[in-house]
């Protein structure tokens, strides 16, 4: 199946159709850098580290940008405020983002341009702009002129009347139409500034993300990423100015857009004060679970935010997290030549693919079912949400399984260590394509010593069965039997194993060691 994107722009599904055959350009607006990241930034950088690896995973060479606005009023304001110099300050908050983002998992991108860095090619696409009529200068300052732009306005669907009445307008007495914005800004007292041939000052927002994506990508690269508040008027703006300057469409063929995450339902920023930073998140929830959660629902949707959603997303990553426990443990000691020639035998006797003699279930078949209906959603506008489904019905598939080789002691085992071994490595390959490889979920819970994955009431089961196996011991079988009953009063099922007890909740099926 050809992979299908939901085209902002078109504002439908159309098939993936890169510039080149079997490469994709791929340019995702960054953050301005004055402050740590908020989980609302966070998410369009998860999502699209999320859409880069499908694609890789689909056998596409992808060239990744990702850029960092470091000359912006916001940071210039901010240094002020902190007696520190702008672009000092705007570094420092670059490497506080890798900090966030490295712990999210986010994959560095091929090149992370800086505003700072691409002062001639900003300049040079302005004076272009001038030259062909679409923008004039004023006192110092250069401002495209939209009503010369016949296409303003395609992207977000709305007339320029439209657009006056729904937005912020700078009002500035040197424009000659509201709505047109500012190329080069003349630098005002006591402000950093750079020299131009329109005097000091410094690049508006919007010219930046053309000049550097024209300059790694060209025109007519493949796809262009962000938050559904870029659609007005940043991404608008960057067609605008990037088609009269190159005088051919489309400047992007595709633009994909994140919902919003919303906090009792308004949109989540700094200028409403509902923002979460990421790492003040990950001082109580492990990143991996964080990742989890951006990923549950469909990029377009917009996401919810409240602790109860993340321990849902932390209780439902335990799942995964104990079903790859599970396999290590019973995998653990495969490799002995005697299990190893068991398994051969059995092998022998049955066609590949086949599992247990009784029942004629194929473990390998399940698991690829579900591999299918996870490339699927994936294929799908990057449904993660239904690719985490096919990931759970891979893990319950796996988990039955798991529970018959235990249960069935050494002789049982050696029938269906290839399927799991087998099974172990799709599921850890599926992960990965999502960003949640088992070392990372895995090592996230076992390594860190700040971030408790699982929950108190976790810890105090674990205390219980515990004191039930001490009780079990001393030969106490009321009490080890009373805990046992307790808990299947409150939905906790316990099972013994010759390696111990395991836990499960009844009613979900989860399991846990």
């Amino acid at each position: 199946m050809q992979i299908q994107v939901y085209n902002t722009l078109t504002r439908q599904k159309e098939p993936l159709i890169p510039r080149e055959p079997g490469r994709i350009g791929m340019y995702v607006c960054g953050p301005t850098t004055y402050n740590y990241i908020h989980l609302g930034n966070a998410r369009p950088l998860v999502v699209f580290d999320a859409v880069r690896r499908y694609l890789e995973y689909r056998g596409f060479k992808v060239f990744y940008v990702q850029n960092f606005t470091d000359i912006d009023d916001k940071i210039i304001n901010r240094a002020r405020e902190e007696g520190e110099d702008a672009q000092a300050l705007a570094s420092r908050y670059v490497e506080e983002y890798f900090r966030d983002a490295d712990a999210l998992n986010v994959r560095r991108a091929d090149v992370h341009p800086r505003v700072s860095e691409h002062l001639p090619e900003i300049q040079e696409m302005i004076q272009r702009l001038l030259d062909k009529g679409f923008a004039y200068e004023a006192e110092g300052n250069v401002y495209f002129e939209v009503k010369r732009f016949p296409g303003y306005g395609k992207l977000s669907r709305r007339s320029l009347e439209e657009m006056m009445a729904g937005a912020r307008v700078e009002v500035e007495e040197h424009k000659r139409f509201p709505m047109d914005f500012a190329l080069w800004k003349a630098a005002r007292p006591g402000e950093p500034a750079w020299e131009s041939p329109w005097g000091p000052g410094r690049p508006g927002w919007h010219i930046e993300c053309s000049a550097m994506s024209l300059k790694y990508l060209g025109n007519g690269f493949d796809i262009h990423g962000g938050g559904s508040d870029l659609i007005f008027p940043h991404h608008e703006n960057e067609i605008a100015q990037s088609e009269a300057y190159t005088g051919s469409e489309p400047f992007v063929r595709c633009w994909m857009h994140n919902g919003f995450i919303t906090v009792n339902q308004e949109k989540m920023s700094k200028s409403l004060g509902n923002f979460f930073l990421v790492r003040d998140i990950l001082g109580k929830f492990p990143a991996p679970v964080v990742r989890f959660y951006l990923l549950s629902a469909h990029y377009r949707s917009p996401l919810d935010f409240d602790d109860g959603k993340l321990r849902a997303s932390q209780r439902g990553l335990e799942r995964i997290i104990t079903t790859l426990d599970l396999l290590e443990e019973v995998l653990a000691g495969a490799g002995t030549a005697g299990e190893e020639a068991d398994f051969a035998a059995v092998r022998r006797e049955r066609p590949a693919g086949e599992g247990n003699e009784e029942s004629g279930f194929s473990l390998r078949e399940a698991v690829q079912k579900h591999k299918e209906t996870f490339v699927a959603a994936m294929d799908d506008d990057f449904n993660t949400a239904l690719a985490i489904g096919a990931l759970f019905e891979m893990v319950r598939e796996i988990n039955t399984v798991l529970q018959k080789a235990i249960r069935g002691g050494e002789e049982e085992k050696p029938k269906w260590l290839g399927q799991l071994r087998d099974a172990r490595q799709v599921l850890a390959e599926l992960l990965g394509v999502l960003g949640l490889e088992p070392e990372f979920i895995c090592g996230a819970r076992r390594g860190s010593a700040n971030l408790a994955f699982r929950s108190r009431e976790e810890d105090l089961l674990a205390l219980l069965i515990q004191l039930r196996q001490e009780a079990r011991q001393r030969k106490d079988w009321a009490t080890a039997d009373r805990i046992r009953e307790e808990l299947r009063r409150l939905g906790i099922v316990l099972e013994d194993y010759p390696g111990g007890t395991r836990w499960k909740i009844a009613e979900e099926g989860l399991e846990n060691g």
